[in-house]
């Protein structure tokens, strides 16, 4: 079967990769010259499996009103006379219920064991150059209420598979000498020793190279601009230079994915998050953590790839312009040397943002469409890298008609109301 794979950041070269792997030809359409260069280009870097309870929980509703008031706050919002947004937001707010909180967690979790598993099978199988480094991760508190909190989640964590445990504030300065200058500030962490971390666009060139090393075709430079769609199937992906024709269709746009859906009736429960990131070149090893860091109080992430420190954060529901604001950029550097400030320069970083395709409730829309031959892999949210594999191998799995490992509910595309 000919698959045509709209989109190559990590979920489409993912996609395609599993989909070539099965057989199938597999061509590639990419609207930048290159692969990876949007929201994959440069983000976390953190393999997080364990980490993907969904930002729609209880616990956020009481922090809403102080950071939505706040210039510097984690989350911000912009409102914008888009439909498309307040419709997001409300089903935001519908989802802070812990019973959904709960479920969406415990979804997440099957998908993402398993995308560390197959991820971890690609690792050892081909020889891709990513920074890899299964390095764990410490999420530090710098109050103790919040740590409590953390702490007495340990058993629920374990019962789903997570292997966690809890730290004092010396215990973490011992598992990653870096954090010494923020001793004074810590209540204590939750050192998670199963989770990896990676060079996200790395991770996609070398994608590129084996799937070409495959016979995939890959059509760069060229916009997808409509989905054609007769006697209820999509023949064609229209871009500028032309008609592209194949047998099935995997949507994998990311945020783009919601125009061309909606051009064929599909309505796509997604909106863009903007986040940001910095990567700085270390100056000083000892400074620089070699465990993954996630600054709970900041939502601040820090991962060393290779002889750079990728420190991330930031959620925006600020429109679908990717363009950096210079002030977060700042803060971002400021959060950064505040914590580590002998790890390098941070002001002279390279700045970079995002906007990651989320939905509502947490979990990305897998599978099928109203078309038998259109599928969907989009809606990662910050999870793309984490997810990638797992989600490329439920889609190929659809594609070959076969019984995806883990269940597909909560993930797959609901009724449009």
């Amino acid at each position: 079967m000919h698959v045509v794979v709209l989109g190559a950041g990590v979920i489409g070269l993912a996609t395609a990769w599993c989909l070539s792997r099965d057989g199938h030809r597999v061509t590639l359409v990419e609207r930048n010259q290159g692969v990876a260069l949007e929201t994959s280009y440069a983000n976390g870097g953190q393999l997080s499996y364990s980490y993907v309870a969904p930002l729609a929980s209880p616990s956020v509703l009481p922090r809403l009103p102080p950071w939505l008031l706040s210039a510097d706050a984690p989350l911000r919002f912009r409102p914008e006379a888009d439909l498309q947004q307040w419709r997001f937001c409300l089903a935001f707010l519908l989802a802070c219920t812990q019973k959904q909180a709960d479920l969406t967690t415990r979804q997440l979790l099957a998908l993402s064991f398993y995308s560390r598993a197959l991820t971890r099978e690609l690792v050892e199988r081909e020889s891709l150059d990513f920074a890899y480094a299964r390095s764990g991760k410490l999420v530090v508190h710098s109050d103790a209420t919040t740590h409590a909190s953390a702490c007495r989640l340990l058993d629920y964590q374990a019962s789903l598979g997570c292997e966690q445990r809890a730290l004092d504030a010396d215990a973490c300065v011992a598992l990653e000498p870096a954090l010494a200058h923020m001793r004074p500030l810590l209540a204590g962490g939750i050192h998670t020793p199963s989770e990896d971390a990676g060079d996200c666009y790395l991770f996609c060139v070398g994608m590129e190279r084996l799937l070409r090393a495959a016979g995939a075709t890959f059509l760069l430079g060229e916009t997808v601009q409509r989905l054609r769609a007769e006697g209820g199937r999509v023949v064609a992906a229209e871009t500028a230079q032309g008609a592209v024709e194949g047998d099935a269709y995997v949507l994998a746009t990311g945020n783009r994915s919601v125009p061309l859906a909606r051009e064929v009736g599909i309505r796509l429960p997604m909106y863009p998050l903007k986040g940001y990131s910095l990567t700085v070149p270390i100056a000083d090893d000892a400074g620089a953590p070699r465990v993954s860091v996630t600054d709970y109080a900041q939502k601040v992430v820090y991962a060393r790839l290779g002889e750079s420190l990728r420190v991330a954060g930031m959620a925006e529901i600020a429109g679908h312009s990717a363009d950096p604001d210079p002030k977060r950029i700042a803060l971002l550097a400021r959060q950064a040397a505040s914590r580590f400030p002998g790890a390098g320069d941070y002001e002279g970083a390279h700045a970079w943002c995002g906007l990651r395709p989320a939905t509502p409730k947490g979990p990305p829309v897998l599978g099928a469409t109203p078309y038998p031959n259109l599928m969907l892999n989009v809606g990662h949210g910050a999870l793309g890298f984490t997810l990638a594999m797992g989600s490329a191998q439920v889609v190929a799995d659809l594609v070959a008609a076969r019984t995806p490992v883990i269940p597909l509910d909560g993930f797959t595309l609901e009724p449009s109301r």
